[in-house]
């Protein structure tokens, strides 16, 4: 859509992404008047659909899918006639880590007895600390100073006693985090691990995380969304400047006085004004906008420790799933990379068909800077490996390098360093001024996914409800 004049509203929420899309949603349902303004020349944020060269077939170039206890999304999804399909799962899974490579069904990799056990230990170990987090305020933990000291690297070389079971759990934060284990605390592992319902809620296909996609691709979340606001939802505006009037900035504490006033947030060529706004972009593009006045010491302390993961999503195409015919269900955990996780992500009619190979941390660090047929190559040996000489011939791969799309700046979500959490924490969602935020980050449950965004979305509306 073309940039709007200016105007004014009750909110301005900046960006439309599912959280922003959610909060409009919920302010417009209440009575109020709303513009989002979306720098991307689309809707969705983090949830983008891809088309192969068939000019048909769908694939979801970022978040795709959702699980059975992320209830806020589900309901959404049946609210506005979307319809999901399960991830394939017929057959046997393949491992390959230590140099043996192996063909399972089930969720217990042949691993042996004793790396089996030790897994097990550690991740209800794990767990176990995880569900001591409260969700709300992570940094409120009985032991949070002690675990925001260390890197999950630390806890897992402490706690993890076979070098298999070490690099599995490795494999775990790049799957869930696309991150590298030093990358973070050890809070805010138990934190995401928690707000997620726990290691096998999150790395799991059926009853997991995985367990479900939207036919026609997740987008159309998005776009329904945005249906529902009509003209109110402008495309091609980046944000770049916040103004608050009537509003003290407090010390470097962080706390702001409100009193009447407004925001004005201008745009490319347009400037928007209204009684609150919504910043619903990632924490790190959050702080590259131009606030007046300037953020509380803490609030921007903050977004300069909170980065996004690395992740190349890679969908590699042949003209059927073959691995179906061998007995394979098309997922593959290995240590080897660079993809070191794959999926069969072919459409719901089985043609053609696709493995979902992900790089991740490290490696989508170092393969993002090669050229890209370099990169294509290494990926396919990597898939020849595992599922045979046919995977290094399909048809077409379709990448995207989700840390070089300038309005995200890299995925899944943000994760926190060593003593962030405890030092900058309740800024994340505490509003300044008439600045409320929103995101997948924000939210205490299902962080960093489509359930938690929409949730976060909601909450920002409802803490302005409270105020207008």
């Amino acid at each position: 859509m073309n940039a709007p004049p200016d105007a004014d509203v009750d909110v301005v929420v900046v960006g439309a992404g599912l959280a922003g899309l959610a909060a409009a949603r919920a302010l417009q349902d209440a009575g109020l008047e709303v513009i989002v303004l979306e720098a991307r020349d689309r809707v969705g944020g983090r949830i983008w659909n891809g088309t192969l060269s068939d000019g048909r077939t769908v694939v979801e170039l970022g978040g795709q899918w959702i699980g059975p206890t992320q209830r806020r999304v589900q309901a959404l999804v049946a609210e506005l006639g979307l319809e999901t399909f399960p991830t394939y799962g017929e057959g046997e899974h393949l491992l390959a880590i230590g140099g043996r490579s192996a063909r399972y069904r089930g969720a217990l990799p042949p691993l042996g007895p004793r790396v089996l056990a030790d897994l097990a230990q550690a991740q209800a170990r794990f767990d176990r600390l995880a569900r001591r987090v409260p969700l709300e305020a992570p940094w409120a933990a009985d032991r949070a100073e002690a675990w925001d000291a260390l890197t999950f690297a630390t806890w897992i070389r402490r706690n993890v006693a076979t070098r298999t079971g070490r690099e599995l759990m490795a494999i775990y934060a790049e799957a869930v985090l696309a991150i590298e284990p030093r990358d973070c605390s050890l809070l805010h592992a138990l934190f995401y691990t928690a707000s997620g319902g726990g290691i096998d809620a999150l790395t799991s296909t059926r009853r997991g995380a995985q367990q479900d996609r939207f036919v026609g691709g997740s987008e159309l979340l998005a776009r329904r969304l945005a249906d529902v606001l009509g003209d109110r939802v402008r495309t091609g505006v980046p944000v770049r400047r916040i103004r608050q009037t009537g509003v003290r900035v407090g010390p470097g504490d962080g706390t702001v006085g409100a009193g009447p006033g407004a925001v004005e947030v201008t745009g490319d060529g347009v400037t928007v004004r209204g009684r609150f706004a919504v910043v619903a972009i990632p924490p790190t593009l959050a702080g590259r906008v131009d606030y007046d006045p300037p953020m509380p010491a803490r609030r921007d302390q903050l977004t300069q420790r909170i980065p996004a993961g690395s992740v190349i999503k890679c969908h590699v195409v042949y003209d059927e799933p073959f691995w179906r015919a061998e007995g394979l269900t098309g997922q593959a955990v290995t240590d080897l990379g660079p993809a070191k996780i794959t999926f069969d992500n072919s459409p719901p009619s089985g043609s053609p068909g696709v493995l979902l190979a992900f790089l991740e941390g490290d490696h989508a660090r170092e393969l993002g800077s090669w050229p890209a047929a370099e990169r294509r190559a290494a990926v396919l040996d990597g898939l020849r490996r595992l599922f045979g000489p046919r995977a290094e011939r399909p048809e077409e791969v379709v990448e995207l390098d989700w840390s070089a799309e300038p309005w995200t700046r890299g995925c899944y979500g943000a994760h926190l360093a060593p003593g962030v959490w405890t030092r900058y924490g309740p800024a994340l969602r505490e509003p300044v001024g008439r600045i409320h935020w929103a995101g997948a980050e924000t939210a205490a449950l299902h962080s960093g996914y489509m359930d938690g965004a929409i949730s976060s979305g909601e909450r920002a509306a409802a803490e302005i409800l409270t105020r207008a």
